[in-house]
């Protein structure tokens, strides 16, 4: 009866440890787009993708109004960052000039204007599961 009573104990804390994970939804939003043709790109990665690899998760969203939003849904609590491009003409990649310089708006989730391409520590965010807003400016 002791062993039963302990197997049930254990059953019921993985129950109550299972449902303490948590997923939530990440909501970007991209208040200051520029011009309304094309479509905003938006990328979930996570340290080990950034940059590198494909993202976690991916997203377009029209503009209006000068806004982009879009909802990253069911994503673990876990370190994130987000890379935006506002792709002006629909090819699906950031096009640059002659020199090497975009020529697209671009920007991440910690909303630093730097030279170069994107940086995960200057980019990432603690996710905690429950449903989070950022705001990425371009």
């Amino acid at each position: 009866m002791k062993t039963l009573a302990v197997l049930f104990a254990l059953l019921l804390g993985s129950i109550v440890h299972g449902q303490t994970e948590s997923s939530g939804n990440i909501t970007a939003t991209v208040p200051n787009v520029n011009g309304t043709e094309g479509e905003v790109h938006f990328a979930l990665y996570t340290a080990g993708t950034f940059m590198k690899q494909a993202p976690l998760s991916s997203e377009k969203a029209v503009i209006t109004d000068g806004q982009a939003t879009v909802t990253f849904k069911n994503i673990e609590k876990g370190t994130y960052a987000v890379v935006v491009l506002h792709d002006r003409n629909n090819n699906g990649k950031m096009d640059f000039d002659s020199s090497g310089m975009p020529k697209e708006d671009y920007g991440t989730s910690g909303n630093t204007m730097s030279f170069g391409p994107p940086n995960w520590e200057a980019s990432k965010f603690e996710f905690d599961g429950a449903a989070q807003e950022i705001e990425i400016r371009l």
